[in-house]
């Protein structure tokens, strides 16, 4: 039977295959489309099962909100090469799975989901025949919020979405800031509140044997040693080591023959010093503690409380490496 150009274009624009594979396809199918996608799937599932140890570590990561931002979505179409990843086609259909992904809550429900006829993994399945690398689904995060907010880093290999207690005014621009600042310095965690006892003191003591680790090096080659840390979060400093920081500050002071006068216009700016030498993991790993990116005379937390009544309920960051 004779195949058209309508024939095979129609067939390409439900699979995105080559021209000569969807022809060839209808070809063995005698022309039955319905065959012939059979016939490009099977293909898919052929390449899949040889390409199916190879590393995916290049893709692209997009998220999206929906129309009356109270759902975000992100997803990770994951890739063999960045030739790929940077094709049009693939980053479009990275685009539509998270359009698509707003519609569940978890990623075993989002690939059992309807996708054109098909299942997201079989889509997958067909897609990796149609490309030739093993293209799966490397991330899935979703976020429910009276405000959600998005961002999604140049080359989409890093996004984020946040979600505010509240629509406020200019909720748009702080739920970007929000979502850029959690792409871009790598938070885990909303707050230092956040973190066991257990995992606070299983960090700190990694901390300081690195540190003191590295102290021996500079020792031997006689450099200035790093100040070993007795504390790295906020979780730790209770009221009375404060307090004792703070005593410790004013001996310092009477000891450099400061008058006792001008002590209330020192010691908030030493304190202000012990506590971010004493909470490095905060600042790492907390989104609410971390420096405001756009403006490092404040905290992201300080940042919120600039628009009032409204706070960050939660964010979930997705990135290739």
């Amino acid at each position: 039977m004779k195949i058209t150009a309508a024939d095979v274009k129609k067939l390409r624009d439900a699979t995105g295959a080559g021209m000569m594979d969807c022809k060839k396809s209808l070809v063995e199918a005698e022309g039955n489309f319905d065959k012939a996608l059979d016939i490009l799937r099977k293909k898919g599932q052929k390449v899949a099962a040889k390409r199916a140890d190879r590393d995916s570590s290049e893709g692209a990561v997009i998220a999206v909100v929906n129309n009356d931002a109270t759902q975000g979505a992100v997803v990770c179409l994951n890739c063999e090469t960045d030739f790929v990843a940077m094709n049009d086609d693939f980053v479009k259909l990275a685009k539509d799975f998270a359009n698509l992904a707003l519609n569940y809550d978890t990623k075993e429900e989002f690939l059992a989901a309807d996708f054109n006829g098909m299942t997201v993994a079989e889509k997958l399945i067909e897609q990796t025949g149609v490309i030739g690398e093993k293209i799966e689904i490397g991330g899935f995060k979703k976020l429910n919020a009276p405000y959600v907010g998005s961002y999604i880093h140049v080359g989409n290999k890093i996004a984020s979405i946040v979600g505010l207690s509240a629509a406020v005014d200019k909720a748009d621009v702080l739920s970007k800031d929000l979502a850029m600042q959690a792409a871009a310095m790598g938070a885990t965690t909303l707050s230092y509140k956040d973190f066991t006892p257990e995992f606070v003191a299983s960090e700190t003591e990694a901390r300081i044997a690195v540190i003191e680790k590295e102290n021996i090096e500079l020792g031997r080659l006689g450099k200035t040693l790093k100040n070993v840390p007795k504390y790295i979060s906020m979780a730790q400093l209770s009221d009375d080591v404060l307090a004792k920081a703070e005593e410790a500050a004013k001996a310092e002071l009477a000891a450099e023959g400061k008058p006792e006068k001008i002590w209330d216009r020192i010691l908030p700016g030493k304190m202000e010093r012990f506590i971010s030498d004493n909470t490095t993991l905060d600042q790492e790993q907390c989104l609410l503690d971390q420096e405001f990116i756009k403006e490092a005379k404040q905290n992201v937390a300080e940042y919120v409380k600039s628009y009032g009544d409204v706070s960050v309920t939660a964010f979930e960051r997705v990135s290739l490496a």
